[in-house]
């Protein structure tokens, strides 16, 4: 589900420590996700900091649903296909 962002203003965007309170994951977790590329941080800082985009929380509850009974490369391989349905609609 989407969020609804209010007309004009820019859509917000979290740091490592929102998501992880947010979503209840640890920095190391979030951190793997990033590498195995299930999840890609909308921008950086100047500094290098992730920031993520609301989106974001949808994508890690569809993991921890799939990864239930599947491997993370699995998990990834899905969503990667979800992606790319997506892109041609």
């Amino acid at each position: 589900m989407a969020t609804a962002i209010p007309t004009g203003e820019p859509p917000k965007l979290y740091k490592i420590g929102e998501v992880m309170r947010y979503s209840g994951l640890s920095r190391q977790t979030l951190h793997n996700y990033t590498m195995l590329g299930l999840i890609s941080p909308a921008t950086r800082t100047e500094s290098g900091h992730r920031l993520y985009d609301p989106e974001v929380f949808e994508r890690l509850q569809k993991i921890e649903m799939l990864k239930r009974h599947r491997t993370l490369t699995e998990v990834k391989a899905l969503l990667d296909a979800q992606d790319r349905a997506k892109q041609g609609s």
